[in-house]
């Protein structure tokens, strides 16, 4: 090889080196940074792309990408819920992903049909009950909540909850609006106190004796089960799980998800980013360490939610969450749902 072609091959190696190193993605996340920062890293490791990590509320980093427009450095945004990134798309703020990877791997339901964003992880929202007060056979349905045989018995987050917003609009898509209308006015007639706190709260006042019955997402109690905290683990083994809507539509499932930004000005490493949160590797960590159901087949769920049984979950498209959430904010204040 000629002195002149072995320059011309070290050069190629160190701009192929020095493009490696640059290379980099710049991700909103509104998941907590221990639930996403350890699989950057590995993504990073991996890879060679570096990933700049902003965490924030998912509706604060919204508005911020409104805000930045086009000038945002956002490449991808990362949200708990799926109704939050239909409201990023209604938005303008998401762009078309055309990736065969994606769409092999992510169940059609659980992304959204114009490929702007995809669900990575699975969680369900079930009862949970304190067994000493309550029979099994007394729960049946997320409707048969508003019974006034619950009344004084139920304890409830917020409606500003996007997880409550979640599932009253997938209660509109099943029953209608005269009858999720109905269903929350019962289940606010049967509140034991005003609607406050977090899914973990609604657990802990369920151990203490405050209310029988309340609605939390798996990956919740299952964290509070493996908690350092004893008090945590103390409380999380005071309530049982009951899988409503078993013998009709099955349990309200939702999704933690992502999108390429249309502002994205890095669009081919976010592309590879997402495609790693759908591989086997990912998955699995997920799955693992963060108590959540894996959103691709074949990929074994933890010990901790194998505990909790099989269940038969909603086929509802997603997307609807986010379509009828609007209208579910407007029931919620009607029915008085503070």
């Amino acid at each position: 090889m000629t002195s002149k072609r072995v320059l011309a091959t070290l050069c190629a190696t160190l701009l192929s080196a020095v493009s490696a190193q640059s290379a980099e993605v710049n991700v909103y996340s509104g998941r907590g940074e221990a639930l996403i920062k350890p699989l950057l890293d590995t993504f990073s490791k991996e890879t060679g792309i570096k990933v700049n990590l902003v965490s924030g509320k998912d509706d604060a980093l919204i508005e911020r990408l409104k805000a930045e427009g086009a000038q945002s450095p956002a490449d991808v945004l990362m949200t708990a819920d799926a109704g939050r990134l239909h409201r990023a798309k209604a938005a303008g703020l998401l762009q078309a992903v055309d990736s065969p990877t994606l769409n092999a791997a992510i169940p059609a339901a659980y992304r959204d049909p114009g490929n702007q964003w995809f669900g990575l992880t699975l969680r369900a929202r079930v009862i949970v009950y304190a067994p000493e007060r309550v029979k099994r056979e007394e729960l049946s349905t997320y409707e048969g909540l508003a019974d006034p045989s619950w009344k004084g018995r139920v304890c409830m987050r917020s409606s500003d909850s996007i997880y409550n917003q979640s599932l009253t609009a997938a209660l509109i898509a099943h029953d209608g609006e005269a009858a999720t209308l109905d269903w929350a006015k019962g289940v606010v007639a049967n509140l034991a106190r005003p609607p406050k706190g977090g899914d973990r709260d609604q657990i802990k006042a369920i151990a203490a004796g405050e209310c029988d019955v309340s609605l939390v997402n798996t990956y919740y109690l299952a964290g509070m089960q493996n908690a350092e905290e004893p008090a945590e683990r103390e409380a999380a083994a005071k309530v049982a799980v009951f899988w409503p809507n078993q013998k009709d539509r099955g349990a309200h499932v939702n999704v933690s998800g992502a999108g390429i930004t249309a502002a994205a000005k890095n669009v081919a490493e976010a592309r590879k980013l997402l495609e790693f949160l759908v591989s086997d590797e990912a998955q699995r960590w997920y799955a693992e360490v963060n108590q959540e159901y894996p959103v691709k087949a074949g990929i074994a769920i933890s010990p901790t939610l194998r505990t909790m049984g099989a269940f038969k979950a909603d086929a509802l498209p997603l997307a609807r969450l986010g379509e009828l959430n609007a209208q579910a904010v407007r029931l919620l204040d009607r029915a008085g749902w503070r």
